[in-house]
């Protein structure tokens, strides 16, 4: 019988030390937050220089950053449900829509959902937070703590405003106001909290964690601390380069029309937009993103109390970006780079500091490589390890991105430095050079010399199309493309 005990406890022991070598992880994904929104990236214009974020910054500088880091759309308006969709299933934007009919009941069952991936892999998976994903997250994680819905409640006040020369009727402050305030703790704080417990228990457990951090913030209703607010005086706050107060294409991009029947994003700021109005939102959005910025340095200060650091992998990024005035814009149901693309940065052990890779990758490719470091399984995953591009720039990788909103709504292609987007609605077709034009101001598509890039990218989009599986056959609204 004692024989048997010490068997029994080498056993413990070896597996113990098994777990021990399996490195942690830290997953932290904000909501809403566009790439242009960590200072020490120096993203595009000046517009944003007045945003301060240390904690994020430090993060960039201590690990390695993908500057053209996408999200590939959506199927709906909630565009945040698809992108966490395909972060969690792993499967592309067509083929995870598909698995969403049935709650994505077959993917769990065949245990193919990320967390589920990893228990298999021998960890201990946690979240807090937003979730959004038509899947049930108490029976996917091993501890679920304030579960988030896909945005905080929201009241009238909070849209088609501010009006030049009106009192302004909403408050980020205003605590009565509930929102990120219900419950009486901002939800970031709340969920910056659970965090840090998680790291503190975390820190005697033997088990390697995957701690899915999902922040709801910098989502509308874009409240925060009065002090997070002063920093940022309104006079302080300029318009985008690419401001304009229509779209000239707002009802064909499904996005409804100019008034509060439309997308409910674009109900946030008035008809047409004003500098004002833009200026004011814009002002919102990085008080909120500041106040976020200190509720991650919590966390990350945590985990180097807690000694986990040198074993424990940190992932950043976002579900996807906004425009916020952008082209006569407000919310993210659109193919332009603000709303697209998002922040991306991994750090940990053995890569390397402060560089930022150029290669167009997907957001949820950080999903197949938290797997590949994790030694999990990635069989059915249709994103790619970012690790060989980590090591290797001349790697292999998706080569050209895809992007859709709506069943029949937007369809773009970005391929070498062109991006073409087309809206079926209308017939329009719309051409940028992304190295000469990163703000997408100079529409190329009438231009006899960009006929042939038009057909070509038309083609790798028809390619990528099959390979996403999506549904709609653009050949038949722009048969001259298909020429």
């Amino acid at each position: 019988m004692m024989h048997l005990a010490r068997i029994l406890a080498a056993a413990l022991c070896l597996a113990a030390s098994a777990s021990a070598e399996k490195p942690n992880f830290l997953f932290i994904l904000t909501d809403d937050q566009a790439v242009d929104t960590i200072s020490a990236a120096k993203v595009w214009d000046a517009a944003d220089s007045a945003l301060q974020t240390p904690a994020m910054d430090r993060l960039y500088q201590n690990g390695t950053s993908f500057a053209n880091a996408y999200n590939a759309g959506a199927w709906h308006g909630a565009v945040c449900v698809a992108s966490r969709s395909m972060l969690h299933s792993g499967r592309f934007l067509w083929h995870a829509r598909q698995a969403e009919n049935n709650r994505f009941r077959e993917s769990i069952d065949a245990g193919r959902f990320w967390s589920q991936r990893l228990k298999a892999a021998g960890y201990l998976t946690w979240m807090t937070g937003k979730w959004h994903v038509e899947a049930p997250a108490d029976e996917l994680f091993d501890r679920v703590t304030h579960l988030r819905p896909g945005m905080p409640g929201t009241v009238k006040s909070a849209y088609q405003r501010p009006i030049d020369g009106k009192p302004d009727p909403w408050s980020p402050s205003d605590r009565s106001l509930g929102g990120y305030w219900a419950g009486g703790k901002h939800w970031s704080e709340v969920a910056a909290d659970d965090a840090v417990a998680f790291l503190r228990e975390a820190a005697a457990d033997p088990h390697p964690f995957f701690l899915y951090l999902a922040f709801n913030a910098p989502h509308d209703p874009r409240q925060a601390p009065a002090e997070d607010l002063e920093r940022f005086p309104l006079d302080s706050i300029r318009v985008p380069e690419n401001f304009l107060p229509l779209q000239p294409h707002h009802k064909a991009m499904g996005l409804g029309p100019a008034s509060l029947k439309g997308m409910r994003d674009e109900a946030l700021a008035p008809f047409p937009r004003t500098e004002f109005a833009i200026k004011t939102h814009r002002r919102e959005y990085r008080a909120l993103v500041s106040h976020l910025d200190a509720q991650i340095a919590r966390v990350l200060a945590a985990l180097e109390t807690g000694g986990l650091s040198n074993n424990t992998y940190v992932i950043l990024t976002s579900d996807h970006g906004l425009a916020l005035g952008r082209h006569g814009l407000m919310g993210k149901q659109n193919l332009y780079e603000h709303s697209m693309r998002v922040p991306l940065i991994i750090a940990g052990p053995g890569l390397p500091k402060g560089g930022s890779i150029p290669r167009r990758v997907y957001m949820q490719d950080a999903m197949a490589t938290v797997l590949e470091l994790a030694g999990a399984n990635r069989e059915g995953v249709d994103f790619q390890s970012l690790l060989p591009a980590i090591h290797d720039p001349s790697a292999a990788g998706h080569g050209a991105i895809y992007g859709a909103f709506g069943e029949r709504l937007q369809r773009a292609v970005i391929d070498g430095p062109h991006k073409l987007i087309l809206y079926p609605a209308d017939r329009t077709v719309m051409l940028f050079d992304l190295t000469a034009d990163p703000l997408e101001m100079n529409d190329l598509s009438k231009a006899p010399a960009m006929q042939d890039t038009l057909r070509r990218l038309f083609r790798k989009l028809m390619e990528l199309r099959a390979i996403h599986g999506d549904p709609y056959d653009p050949s038949g609204d722009f048969p001259q493309l298909g020429k």
